[in-house]
């Protein structure tokens, strides 16, 4: 709740839906058995996440509201997790189908840490941490960096651990396209696909091709935004 670019983002509606229950929605796809725990900062500003799960009976951890590794770490560590999906709260168009296939590849490869992040549009992706790899990062990751993003510790010693990278089509390779919502523009952009949407779960080749289409129609010919 407290982004210092968009406070509150996570609970703003988007459509009939609230940031975070479109996750909760799109999670819903997935043809692979998880569970679904959402990780949020110890902190009073942060119950109404909390609360939001309840209603939606999804099971909430409250951990370290700067310690983002320790948060992630003693929740897997609780639930006595083998391995690790790490989706954020602020990705409404996440691509389930590829969530998957990272999913069976991780474990087809016997990774450490698995991404797709890298070649989806920026809010599509996901990672996979094993217990593990999660473990050293929290013992050895002391870093400002490390603590405030979970990968960074792998990123920063990737010789130290078997990773994998999911392939996706080349229609969803677009990298720079904008699907999170980390600012009001982003915020507005979301809005206007979910509103264009010809379905109510949006596909990752949709959401590019509105993406593009709210871009161009906000954008003046100097480059600024109206």
């Amino acid at each position: 709740m407290g982004s210092s670019r968009f406070p509150g983002k996570v609970l703003r509606l988007i459509g009939k839906r609230k940031l975070l229950e479109h996750v909760f929605f799109r999670l819903r796809h997935s043809k692979v058995e998880t569970t679904l725990i959402v990780a949020t900062p110890d902190i009073t500003a942060d119950d109404p996440i909390s609360e939001l799960c309840r209603q939606h009976e999804v099971a909430c951890f409250r951990g370290s509201e700067l310690n983002v590794l320790d948060r992630y770490y003693r929740c897997a560590l609780r639930h006595a997790f083998d391995h690790i999906v790490r989706l954020t709260g602020d990705n409404p168009f996440v691509d389930i189908e590829e969530m998957d296939r990272l999913i069976r590849l991780h474990l087809e490869t016997e990774a450490d840490f698995s991404y797709s992040f890298q070649v989806l549009p920026i809010g599509c992706g996901a990672e996979i941490f094993s217990f593990p790899a999660l473990a050293t990062s929290f013992q050895e990751g002391h870093a400002s960096h490390h603590l405030e993003h979970v990968d960074e510790y792998i990123f920063d010693h990737l010789d130290r651990f078997r990773t994998s990278a999911l392939i996706v089509p080349g229609d969803k390779q677009k990298p720079k396209v904008r699907l999170t919502v980390d600012t009001p523009e982003d915020y507005a952009r979301a809005c206007f696909i979910v509103k264009h949407s010809s379905s109510e779960y949006v596909s990752t080749e949709e959401a590019i091709a509105l993406a593009a289409d709210f871009d161009h129609i906000t954008r003046k010919p100097s480059g600024g935004i109206l």
